[in-house]
């Protein structure tokens, strides 16, 4: 996989000098994943060994290439959604990095999969990145004996890492159904990552993408999130935080129950459907809002999805409801005409908006969330053959040293347990 990609599979390697200039400005802003070049570049955890990663291709993804390029590995890189990917980045890399680029903005569904499968190679990686499942599963097809395929099987990786939630409920199927081939640690389940990525991030970077496709004014227009996990969260408090009125829709009584007792109120989406100027799904399920909910909604309703896939937002309803489409009304919006005369504004084509419609994550955020993902594959090229094929957890030292390493970086101390105090904790004598 060395020596960059052909250019038949970037849009314009003379887009690498532009590229250049926004992977420096991200890696400024990502002393985590600076640090750990360094120390993959002393200790070399990936010499010999192959990465194939499928990822949003932007300037905070390319930092973290060079970063395990510096640790020894051979990398590919496919784009885990067509419409985020930034093609003078995905130059960049290829031209200037020697990391094999499979990724053009805006492909067609054919294409993006093909692409994947290039990224994968002839014989298979060592080791794996993926962003929603796709390269993982696509890899898992690619390794039945040659008959059922039709061609030479890839080998068996070691390892690899899943970067989303809606990536570990897929790969927590395929292992309970006896599916999943190799380890693959679930970097999006700790508890740092989903402080910092998935309530700050995400929080943060949807109501960007929705404003910058929108225009919108948020205060006092009334927001409907539906999904309060981590990303809704956030979501829900950026939302409040600029002067909407914010409503929650879920399905599980435990995080509606979280909803309520923050201040926001609670309402199904059959009831919140009239009422919403704004609506925002981060669910990770399909069929979130349907056509149902599209009949009753408001003149000017907009509509964004957060989660990672285009399935939450009944895109399909709503073309069949529309008697007019009118595309690009504003980047990355597009105004569906209803027959009594109302308007929907889908964003993003209903893929995830943070990422069309914006730049995604800030880099601090992705500095910390790639500094856990490259930590844990380092971690995966010395063990993962003690593990049986499953989902696994970030090791608990994994979470912590990347957030003491940025505390470094932000030039903060913490505490210390005291001798007495970890006597205490470590013991059931001690009472009142």
């Amino acid at each position: 996989m060395n020596g960059g990609s052909p250019d038949e599979y970037i849009a314009d390697p003379g887009l690498a000098e532009a590229g250049e200039r926004r992977i420096q400005y991200s890696q400024r802003s990502m002393p985590l994943l600076r640090a750990l070049a360094g120390r993959f570049s002393a200790d070399r955890p990936f010499d010999g060994m192959t990465v194939a990663a499928c990822l949003h291709v932007t300037a905070e993804t390319a930092v973290l290439a060079r970063v395990l390029r510096a640790g020894g590995a051979d990398v590919s890189l496919a784009a885990s959604n067509p419409l985020s990917t930034q093609d003078d980045i995905a130059a960049a890399l290829a031209v200037r990095d020697g990391v094999a680029v499979f990724a053009r903005a805006g492909v067609d569904r054919r294409t993006y999969y093909e692409h994947i499968a290039l990224a994968l190679g002839t014989e298979g990686p060592d080791l794996v990145i993926d962003d929603g499942g796709d390269l993982v599963s696509t890899l898992h097809e690619r390794l039945l004996p040659p008959r059922a395929r039709g061609g030479r099987p890839l080998r068996t990786p070691l390892g690899g890492c899943e970067s989303t939630t809606t990536g570990v409920l897929r790969l927590r199927r395929m292992a309970a159904e006896g599916a999943l081939a190799f380890p693959v640690i679930a970097a999006s389940d700790t508890p740092v990552k989903r402080m910092v990525d998935n309530t700050h991030g995400t929080g943060q970077s949807v109501i960007d993408g929705l404003l910058r496709a929108s225009g919108v004014l948020l205060a006092g227009k009334t927001v409907v999130v539906a999904g309060f996990g981590s990303c809704g969260t956030g979501i829900a408090e950026c939302a409040r935080g600029l002067g909407a009125r914010v409503l929650v829709t879920e399905v599980d009584p435990v995080r509606a129950l979280d909803a309520v007792l923050r201040g926001f109120e609670v309402r199904t989406l059959a009831e919140a459907a009239p009422l919403g100027e704004v609506f925002i799904t981060a669910t990770g399920s399909a069929e979130v809002i349907t056509a149902e909910h599209m009949a009753v909604m408001r003149d000017g309703a907009i509509l964004a999805n957060a989660g990672h896939f285009d399935v939450e937002i009944d895109v399909r309803a709503l073309e069949t409801l529309a008697v007019g489409v009118h595309p690009g009304v504003r980047p990355h919006a597009d105004a569906f005409e209803l027959p009594d005369g109302r308007r929907l504004l889908l964003l993003a084509e209903g893929r995830v908006v943070n990422l069309v419609a914006a730049d995604g994550h800030p880099p601090e955020v992705m500095d910390l969330a790639f500094g856990i993902e490259a930590l844990a594959l380092a971690w995966l090229a010395g063990n993962a053959e003690k593990l049986p094929p499953d989902v696994h957890p970030v090791p608990p030292d994994i979470d912590a040293e990347a957030a003491r390493l940025v505390l470094a970086t932000l030039g903060t101390e913490i505490d210390s347990l005291t001798p007495a105090q970890r006597a205490y904790l470590a013991s059931w004598h001690s009472g009142s």
